[in-house]
Order: structure tokens, then sequence, then C-alpha cells
């Protein structure tokens, strides 16, 4: 998987210029069905990413949240054209590119770009890594642990929000940096846990990769 994860480093970066091209631009945005926004940033990204894949992977499956899955065989590419699409519109940096690589249904390569803040992380069986530097997970007790959650209203209307607040008890501080930017955070060792009770696939498949390396 390392030649497949180098291009999708690359293939992240890029994207990033993307994004960079709208953030803070004043982009117009659009409400999808559940209400959750979009905007052409989004969609060009993810536009972007697919015909690349498709350039260089053609039997590839690809899973998106924008479009529509395009089927494959043995490998799946998993794109989050822009991971907290909130933070990219209200101007926060804390937004990624995610690029994911299934093999035989198991997430075995991840890539988050975060453009604003210029960090690239990565992560596979070789181990994680932050713009080439290896990364590890703290060893701090929940005592002197941060923990980090995504959406107040969400663990509300999950039913969690409760025991959030008697776990948060037990840690030493916690904050709200949602999205794959929290999970960063855990992979490199700043926080001990990112909480997120509604997530799709497109949000956990390249992360996940990253944090379990």
């Amino acid at each position: 998987m390392q030649q497949e994860l180098e291009w999708a480093i690359e293939q992240a970066q890029e994207a990033g210029e993307i994004a960079m091209k709208y953030f803070r631009s004043g982009v117009e945005v659009i409400r999808k069905s559940d209400d959750s926004p979009v905007t052409i940033a989004d969609r060009e990204i993810e536009a972007f990413l697919r015909e690349r894949i498709l350039e260089k992977f053609p039997g590839d499956g690809i899973l998106g949240e924008e479009f529509d899955e395009t089927p494959g065989a043995g490998r799946r590419w998993v794109i989050d054209p822009i991971d907290g699409t909130k933070s990219f519109i209200y101007g926060m940096p804390a937004f990624s590119i995610l690029i994911g690589l299934e093999f035989d249904g198991r997430p075995a390569a991840g890539v988050a770009h975060l453009p604003a803040l210029d960090e690239t992380y990565w992560g596979s069986v070789h181990g994680a890594f932050l713009n080439g530097d290896r990364i590890s997970v703290s060893d701090r007790p929940l005592s002197r642990a941060l923990l980090l959650m995504g959406s107040l209203k969400a663990m509300d209307a999950c039913g969690r929000l409760d025991a959030f607040t008697e776990l948060a008890r037990g840690a030493y501080a916690t904050r709200n940096w949602g999205d794959a930017y929290g999970h960063c955070l855990v992979a490199r060792g700043d926080a001990e846990a990112m909480i997120d009770p509604a997530v799709s696939t497109w949000d956990t498949c390249a992360v996940s990769v990253i944090v379990e390396a």
C-alpha cells in the first residue's frame, strides 16, 4: 500500500489548493436534505479526486460524501472532500481533505490533509506521521486527559450527552474540536480521546487508520 499512500498524499495536497481558493471567500452555502451544508468547494474537490482515482486505478471502487458510489473489485477509496464543512464556511482553519483506502472491506491506509494549517497526517501498517515525522498517541491517565468532542447538539440528539458529561468529570479538561482534526490531535498525542456519536464511513475511514497506526 505504500505506493498508493504516497500517491494519495499528493492528491490530498493538490485538493487542498482547491479548498484554499474558496476558503474565507464568502462561498455560497447550499443546504442538503438533512440540513447539512455543502459548497462548490466540496463538490469540486470530490470530482477532482474521483477523476484522479479513475485515471490511476480504474478497477477500484470509490465512496464519497457528495456523489454516488462507484463500484469496484477488492479495493475502495473513501473520500471526504471537506471534512468539517461547517468549520470551512465559518472561516475556521480546522477542516481537512480525507482520503482512505479499504482493502477487503477494512481500512488499510489513510490521509488527512489540513491545508489552512499546513498539516498532513497519514497512516498505514508502517506507522503514523505528521508532515513526515512519526507520531504516537499519549499514555496519560484519564485524570490528566484532554477529551475532545464533536457537536453538542449531535451528542444530545444521539442520547450521549449525559454519558459524555459523566466521563468528562473524571478528565483533566475538555474541548470542542470536531471532525477529523480532533482525531488527528489524538493521533499525535495532544489529546486522549475524540468522541463523536454521529459519523459516516467517509468521516472515519482515513482517520481510523491514522489513530490505530
